[in-house]
């Protein structure tokens, strides 16, 4: 038997789940078990904290010590464009699967879903995290200005779209 955990030793689980919706019990168990942790309650904290993300999934961080979880939401920027497009939640069990997203979104919106993502950004510049997140929405399916893009990337690019600076 693995020895016991030390009560004030901190312990990070990073999980992805579906936002709004209670985590299976029997997904947390292996992970819980051994720092003496309730699946079922630390379920309900992940459903509780994910509330805003209904519907979308989203990277959960789970924070243990002293036998107290604390989660923290993770948005990814996938799932930060879905929330700024707007759309209603869809119920994943009986609702339509593979939805194309073909919402439209502004310049600004992406702007500020480049902000949240900078600090996670590989980018150097922050015209490269806007970058980054028009090619999320290219493989969301949305356009941005009514635009496709990857049009606008290519503007970006050539710089006949001035992006301001962080």
């Amino acid at each position: 038997m693995p020895p016991k955990m030390a009560p004030a030793e901190a312990v990070e689980l990073i999980m992805r789940v579906t936002g709004g919706e209670v985590a299976s019990p029997a997904v947390l168990a292996p992970k819980l078990g051994p720092l003496g942790m309730s699946p079922k309650k630390v379920g309900e904290d992940i459903q509780k904290a994910s509330k805003e993300w209904k519907g979308i999934k989203v990277m959960v961080k789970l924070t243990i010590q002293n036998r107290q979880a604390s989660v923290e939401v993770l948005p990814s920027s996938a799932a930060l464009v879905l929330k700024a497009l707007g759309e209603p939640p869809r119920d994943r069990k009986k609702g339509p699967k593979d939805i194309k997203h073909d919402g439209n979104l502004t310049l600004d919106q992406v702007i500020d879903v480049a902000r949240t993502m900078r600090s996670r950004s590989m980018a150097r510049e922050f015209k490269g995290t806007v970058l980054e997140i028009l090619g999320t929405c290219f493989s969301i399916g949305c356009t941005v200005n009514g635009k496709n893009a990857k049009d606008l990337q290519a503007d970006i690019v050539d710089g006949n779209v001035e992006v301001p600076e962080a």
